[in-house]
């Protein structure tokens, strides 16, 4: 993999929330994963190193309003997470981002109310271009849905994606690898979350 320019390149995290990933998680299961797979500690360490490397760092997360108002319901996935007991609702601990992950001043949140992908229909692909982005470094969960997402809007709209296979998780675990090898790798360069921090270490 090629040197990723801090000037060019930003760090995203997706859903790295603590109403998802979180100990009150509303998918305990996938936050079990993203705990005990050690993913969480390695997008910590990632967010860290991006700053000190002068990479910028954005947070996406999703979130709806207390009373639903144009969330999307055309899908089982968004049906089932009105049910839930933890819900993401804006302005809750459930939409903070995660520890052992922090947030810095310089980080930029960008929130969204409906769909899949913090790419459609946010303020995402604006800021990005604004900031001179592009090269975008893909973290998070799950990588059942929202981190495919995020991987092909990216590439629809021209970045150059790269995906630390040990920075997302999903469920089961063996969902993972299979979504790397058979989609991601097709459109995206694969690493690690310690090649990319062995990377980013000369400029700290």
């Amino acid at each position: 993999m090629s040197d990723l320019d801090p000037a060019t390149t930003a760090l995203l995290t997706v859903e790295c929330q603590s109403g998802v990933v979180g100990e009150e998680s509303a998918l305990p299961e996938l936050a079990k994963e993203a705990r005990d797979s050690g993913m969480l500690d390695r997008v910590a360490a990632l967010v860290e190193a991006a700053r000190g490397a002068g990479v910028q760092v954005l947070h996406a997360v999703a979130e709806r309003r207390p009373d639903g108002l144009g969330a999307n319901t055309n899908a089982r996935l968004f049906r089932a997470a009105g049910r839930l007991p933890v819900r993401q609702l804006s302005g809750s601990p459930a939409v903070e981002v995660a520890a052992p992950i922090t947030v810095a001043e310089q980080d930029l949140v960008v929130r969204r109310l409906h769909g899949l992908s913090p790419m459609a229909g946010t303020d995402l692909d604006a800021l990005l271009r604004n900031l001179g982005i592009r090269t975008l470094v893909v973290v998070g969960v799950s990588s059942n849905i929202a981190i495919p997402n995020t991987v092909f809007d990216a590439v629809n709209l021209g970045y150059q994606v790269v995906v630390p296979s040990d920075a997302i998780a999903g469920v089961p675990a063996a969902c993972t690898a299979e979504v790397i090898r058979n989609s991601l790798s097709l459109v995206a360069a694969i690493t690690t979350a310690e090649a990319l921090i062995a990377q980013w270490a000369p400029a700290r």
